[in-house]
């Protein structure tokens, strides 16, 4: 199934600052994509993820013919990073960059305001099922030891 994550955590906490809608997403995404629980206090996780980051805007792609705007870059980027309880750090400080281009016309800006909000939430749901990936795949990886 598309967004099913395995993890091998019993909690994870969300700390850092991330936006209300980023936090809600990747509580969503690991609520319902993963058998994992959603920690409030970070001493009750088996891993902590840290929101080091959360950026989102948009950039002017293209003018028109008349020199108007006519399409937008949006753009989010995330800064994380994980760690276990002993401070094992699981994800060194990382980045997501993300964008979606998006056409722009001076006759519809309500709508173009809306369709950018929804833009923006199915980037950032992307986003944080693709955290959780990161998260599971560096949490398999077998760590080097030194001696």
């Amino acid at each position: 199934m598309r967004g099913m994550v395995d993890l091998p955590f019993k909690a994870i906490a969300i700390t850092g600052n991330p936006s209300p809608p980023l936090r809600a997403d990747i509580q969503t995404a690991i609520l319902t994509g993963t058998d994992v629980k959603v920690a409030i206090n970070p001493k009750d996780a088996d891993l902590v993820l840290e929101i080091t980051n959360d950026i989102s805007g948009r950039e002017i792609l293209a003018y028109n013919s008349t020199g108007q705007v006519s399409a937008y870059r949006l753009n989010i980027r995330v800064g994380f990073r994980a760690f276990d309880l002993a401070g094992t750090e699981i994800i060194p400080d990382s980045e997501i960059y993300m964008t979606r281009d998006m056409d722009f016309s001076n006759t519809t800006v309500l709508a173009t305001d809306v369709q950018q909000q929804q833009f923006l939430s199915l980037l950032r749901k992307d986003l944080a099922v693709q955290i959780l990936r990161r998260v599971s795949a560096s949490a398999k990886a077998p760590r080097s030891r030194s001696f």
